[in-house]
C-alpha cells in the first residue's frame, strides 16, 4: 500500500521523474547507436569489438542492479541513486577520451554499473507507491516518458553525426548525466520508510534473494524476460550494422528506423495500459509473448526471402510493437508478492534482461556474422522459448 510520504509525490511528478531516471539504459545504447559502424573503424577495430562496446555496458547495467537494488532496500532510494548518477556522469566523459578499443570496453563496463541505479530502483520506488493492475498501468505510463529516449536518442545521434565523432556524443552523455543528477536532488523524494528498510549486509541480501527465488512466479518471468533480453539485444546491437553495411542506409536512415520501432514499442505499451484492467496483466502479458514470436518469424521469413530493407524495417517495428505490449506486465507479475523487496527483486529482473543478451548475441554475429538472417534466427530462438516459458509456468503460477 502507499504510505502517506509516497503519495505526496503525485502520479504525474512519479512518472515524470522515473521516466527520465528509467531512460538510462536507452541513452546509454541508443545515442550512439548510427555511429557504432564509424567507431569501429575510427579505433582499427573488428564489427565485434565494436558492438562488444554496446555489450560491455548491458552486462554492467545488469550486474550493476545486482549491487544497487539490495543497497536500495538498506539505505532507502535517494542515496545510491545520487552516487549512480554522478558516477554515470564522468564514466560518460572517461568513454569519451579513452584511446584505444581495450579501455572504452572497460569504461562503458563501468558506464553501466553506474546507471543501473537509475532503471533498479526506479522500478523499485515504482514498486513503492502502487501495486497490482496499477502498478502495472503506473509502469506503463513510464513507459511512455522513458520510451520517448529510444525515438529521440538515435535521431538525435543520426544529427550529431553531421557534427561530431563518436567521442562527442559521449561528452553529450555526460552533459546528461549531470542534467539527470539535479533532478534527483530537486524533484525525488525519499519512497522507502526507515522501518521498512533492512540493516543487514550480504547475510540479509542473501535472504532477501533466495525469498524472492523460491517465488515460482517470479523464476518463471525472470526465464522469460532473459529469453525476450536476448531477443532485444540481438536487434539492438546488429541493426546498425544490417541496415547500414548490408542495406546501405545512412546514420540519420538508420535513426529514422530505429525511431520507428521506439515508437511502436510506446504504442504497444500504452495499449497495455488502456486493456489491462478489463483483462488482467496476465492474459495481456501471453498476448504480447505470443505476438513477439509471430514478428520475429516474419522477421526471419523477410530475411530468407532477401526482401529489402524496407521489409526488415517492417518486422522489427512489429517486434517492438509486442514487445511493448507484455512488458511492464510482466514486471508486475514479479513483483507481486515482493513490496518490501522490491530493490533485490527488480535487480534480479534487470540482471537477467541485461545480461544473457550482450553475452549470446555477439557469439551469433561471430558464427553467422552481422545480417539479417543471424538477427532473425536469434530472434526467433530467443522469442519462441520466451512463449513456451511463459504459457507453461507463468501462466500455472500466476493463477
Amino acid at each position: 500500500m502507499a504510505t502517506p510520504r509516497v503519495a505526496r509525490m503525485g502520479t504525474l511528478r512519479a512518472m515524470l521523474v522515473l521516466g527520465m531516471l528509467e531512460a538510462f539504459g536507452p541513452l546509454s545504447m541508443d545515442l550512439y547507436l548510427p555511429l557504432l559502424p564509424d567507431l569501429a573503424a575510427s579505433l582499427g577495430t573488428s564489427e565485434a569489438l565494436g558492438q562488444a562496446t554496446m555489450s560491455a555496458c548491458m552486462i554492467g547495467l545488469g550486474a550493476g542492479q545486482l549491487i544497487a537494488g539490495p543497497l536500495s532496500d538498506r539505505f532507502g532510494r535517494r542515496r545510491p541513486l545520487i552516487i549512480g548518477v554522478a558516477a554515470f556522469t564522468v564514466l560518460s566523459m572517461l568513454c569519451a577520451l579513452a584511446p584505444s578499443i581495450e579501455l572504452l570496453l572497460v569504461a562503458r563496463f563501468l558506464q553501466g554499473l553506474a546507471g543501473s541505479a537509475g532503471i533498479v530502483i526506479c522500478l523499485a520506488v515504482a514498486r513503492d507507491q502502487f501495486e497490482g493492475i496499477e502498478l502495472s498501468r503506473m509502469l506503463s505510463l513510464l513507459f511512455l516518458v522513458s520510451g520517448t529516449a529510444p525515438v529521440i536518442a538515435p535521431v538525435v545521434g543520426g544529427q550529431l553525426a553531421r557534427m561530431m565523432d563518436w567521442r562527442g556524443v559521449f561528452w553529450v552523455l555526460g552533459g546528461i548525466g549531470v542534467a539527470l543528477f539535479v533532478v534527483v536532488l530537486t524533484a525525488l523524494p525519499e519512497t522507502l520508510h526507515p522501518e521498512d528498510r533492512h540493516r543487514g549486509g550480504l547475510r540479509i541480501f542473501g535472504a532477501h534473494a533466495t525469498a524472492v527465488m523460491r517465488d515460482r512466479l517470479f523464476v518463471a518471468v525472470l526465464a522469460t524476460g532473459a529469453a525476450g533480453g536476448v531477443a532485444f539485444f540481438t536487434y539492438l546491437s546488429l541493426s546498425p550494422f544490417v541496415l547500414q553495411d548490408r542495406y546501405g542506409l545512412t546514420p540519420q536512415g538508420f535513426s529514422i528506423a530505429f525511431a520507428l520501432g521506439a515508437v511502436a514499442s510506446i504504442v504497444g505499451s500504452q495499449t497495455s495500459r488502456l486493456i489491462v484492467r478489463r483483462w488482467g496483466p496476465l492474459r495481456v502479458y501471453l498476448i504480447g509473448v505470443t505476438a513477439t514470436v509471430l514478428a520475429t518469424g516474419v522477421l526471419l521469413a523477410v530475411a530468407l526471402s532477401g526482401a529489402g530493407a524496407s521489409a526488415v524495417i517492417g518486422a522489427l517495428v512489429g517486434f517492438m510493437l509486442c514487445a511493448g505490449l507484455g512488458g511492464p506486465n510482466g514486471q508486475t507479475l514479479a513483483l507481486t508478492h515482493h513490496g518490501t523487496r522490491a530493490g533485490t527483486a527488480s535487480a534480479l529482473i534487470g540482471m537477467s534482461t541485461f545480461l544473457f543478451g550482450p553475452l549470446l548475441s555477439p557469439a551469433a554475429a561471430a558464427i553467422g556474422g552481422a545480417t539479417a538472417l543471424t538477427m532473425g534466427v536469434t530472434m526467433t530462438t530467443a522469442a519462441v522459448i520466451a512463449a513456451l516459458i511463459a504459457w507453461t509456468a507463468v501462466r500455472r503460477y500466476a493463477h
